[in-house]
């Protein structure tokens, strides 16, 4: 047994891995020959989308089973970085193995190339993984094992192995054995649960943040905890799917892009706790000082450095697994069953109120307007649905403003990096996964940066649903470029020579049915028809070049050139004088009592 196999077969038997997604290489063969008996193996256009395909496989895998990546040395590895920095940022599982060339045709130090295809693949990945190593000979089972599995924050893990590394016959290593994780400090995890539930019990506006840090099988666990607690619940863009508002007491998705009800009220509540999520900028708002004023802020964060870094404002934390701490904390909150009518009454208000489709949105004549899509989108699913809101740009912004999601959905994207072009590839991966109905919207500009993998859906006859937000360009780009710049366009659409492609030309060159949608007349119908079936389905959104995206954080460039922005609460269009009074009276008590106090 050569060692490709040898290490194919115990990840297969120890590690629940299934399948590969990979590009063939001559530097992967030995890599490549073992792992077509033992996984099922997709092959892909390019490289970045079969990194983000696993990482999206993985994430929605109901059953614990794990998807790896496979590329040769070179290009193969160059066109994966952008997959890896993806996967680091938001801390998802990607094991990356990758050819090289044999060892006595590596480069020497100082040299630029040797072998073919040559570069130093670990020193490119080093910087965006766990751990990215080469090994120079084969090692046992349980040393791999050690890599896999040493790392409390979750992320990339690269595996750089030679042509004759890979081919190394194998006698004498001992038999692997699965691998044994340490025990948690379950005492630690209790002391926290003990001052989180104290906290509550002192406090009259609570919230429960749940971030992506917990996973979706540690929720379910909890729902009914949670839902019985009396806590009001809300979510991170990661997290959107482990509560919902289908359940009780769910008020929303703040964020920099969030929902106004959310922001406004995260930002009158006197405590939050924040479990699995790092609280990052997006999260807080760039005004971070101003997160949450009034609050008493506990956060439950598997890395130090997160609760650490400065900002926001901490009260208390606790460095640990979310998914150890969220079990014994919803039952100690079900067990008191608190009451907070004051304020459960005041949310309702606040969301009864703020609609998810503004009212101060413009839609131009004869387009769709994009967050009524969404909202007449969400009508048409099914809790067993899987929804990847692409990663950047209107498409995703308004995907996660105005999507009424059920329980039971799975929702996936990848904030962190934000980059355009992830959608498909996760769709690709979160389908072959879930074996699920999966819905994808992306905007047509992003869509474009990876297109060639409607290849991979065609061949593969996946049930994904794509809706392409079509308004000739980067809506975003578009709109920084009007609002900072006056109006000066460059390289943000079909205008300023950016060149995208006819969509029903493209989708009848892969053999995939079209649809396209120009009116919201009958626009819950043509949704209907769209989404039925087993297989895929491209549907053009028409949207407006010149859509308005709002609510919005705004934010202004100051006389020295930087940039500020306001809290969230604060968002755009502004409350007139009557919601600020109805709608902010904490924040409204607490500016004059300061000012009183002055």
């Amino acid at each position: 047994m050569i060692f490709a196999e040898y290490m194919f077969q115990n990840m297969a038997a120890f590690e629940g891995y299934t399948h590969c997604f990979f590009v063939a290489g001559g530097n992967s063969m030995h890599l490549l020959n073992a792992a077509r008996k033992l996984f099922t193996c997709i092959p892909v256009v390019n490289e970045v989308a079969a990194g983000i395909a696993v990482e999206y496989f993985n994430e929605v895998n109901p059953e614990g089973k794990k998807a790896f990546v496979l590329v040769t040395a070179g290009p193969g590895l160059t066109n994966l970085v952008t997959a890896v920095a993806g996967a680091y940022l938001e801390s998802r599982e990607l094991l990356v193995i990758g050819g090289q060339v044999k060892t006595q045709d590596l480069k020497e130090k100082g040299m630029r190339q040797r072998g073919i295809q040559e570069i130093d693949g670990v020193s490119i990945l080093s910087p965006i993984t766990n751990k990215s190593l080469r090994l120079m000979n084969p090692i046992e089972f349980s040393a791999l094992q050690e890599i896999l599995h040493g790392f409390r924050r979750p992320g990339p893990i690269f595996i750089e192995i030679p042509l004759d590394v890979q081919a190394t016959e194998i006698s004498d290593f001992p038999e692997a054995t699965p691998f044994i994780n340490e025990e948690i400090d379950s005492n630690m995890v209790s002391a926290f649960v003990e001052e989180s539930v104290s906290q509550i019990s002192k406090s009259t506006r609570p919230v429960i943040l749940l971030g992506g840090g917990v996973r979706r099988e540690t929720a379910a666990r909890c729902i009914r905890d949670i839902s019985l607690s009396g806590i009001p619940v809300m979510t991170t863009w990661n997290g959107a799917d482990r509560y919902a508002p289908d359940l009780p007491n769910f008020w929303g998705r703040p964020n920099t892009w969030g929902q106004r009800a959310a922001n406004i009220l995260i930002q009158q509540s006197d405590f939050i706790i924040a479990v699995g999520t790092r609280l990052g900028l997006q999260q807080t708002g760039f005004a971070w000082e101003q997160f949450a004023p009034l609050a008493k802020i506990f956060q439950v964060e598997i890395d130090p450095l997160e609760v650490s870094k400065g900002h926001p404002r901490i009260d208390n934390f606790l460095v640990g697994d979310a998914n150890s701490f969220l079990p014994q904390f919803a039952r100690a909150a079900r067990e008191l069953h608190f009451r907070f009518d004051d304020w459960i009454a005041f949310g309702e208000s606040v969301w009864s109120h703020f609609e998810l489709s503004e009212a101060s949105n413009v839609t131009g004549a004869g387009y769709v307007n994009p967050y009524e899509f969404v909202l007449q989108l969400s009508d048409c699913l099914t809790p067993k649905d899987v929804i990847i809101p692409c990663s950047s740009g209107g498409a995703f912004t308004v995907t996660m403003q105005a999507f009424v999601a059920r329980y039971g959905q799975k929702i996936v994207s990848n904030k962190g990096l934000a980059s355009m072009g992830y959608g498909l590839a996760g769709a690709i991966g979160a389908a072959l996964s879930s074996n699920r109905r999966t819905i994808l919207i992306e905007g047509d500009g992003g869509f474009a940066q990876n297109l060639q993998e409607l290849g991979t859906v065609a061949r593969q006859n996946l049930n994904i649903k794509i809706f392409i937000f079509s308004n000739r360009g980067y809506a975003s780009i578009r709109m920084t470029q009007k609002n900072y710049f006056g109006g000066a366009y460059m390289g943000c659409d079909i205008e300023t020579g950016l060149g995208l492609p006819d969509w029903e030309y493209i989708a009848k060159s892969y053999g995939i049915e079209f649809f396209k949608i120009e009116s919201e007349i009958g626009l819950s119908k043509a949704l209907n028809s769209c989404v039925s079936g087993n297989g895929p389905v491209i549907v053009e959104v028409i949207i407006d070049p010149n859509q308005t995206y709002y609510p919005k954080i705004s934010s202004r460039i100051l006389e020295n050139g930087q940039m500020a922005s306001n809290p969230l609460h604060l968002m755009s269009p502004e409350l007139n004088d009557n919601e600020v009074v109805t709608f902010l009276p904490y924040l409204e008590i607490a500016v004059k009592t300061a000012r009183e106090e002055e």
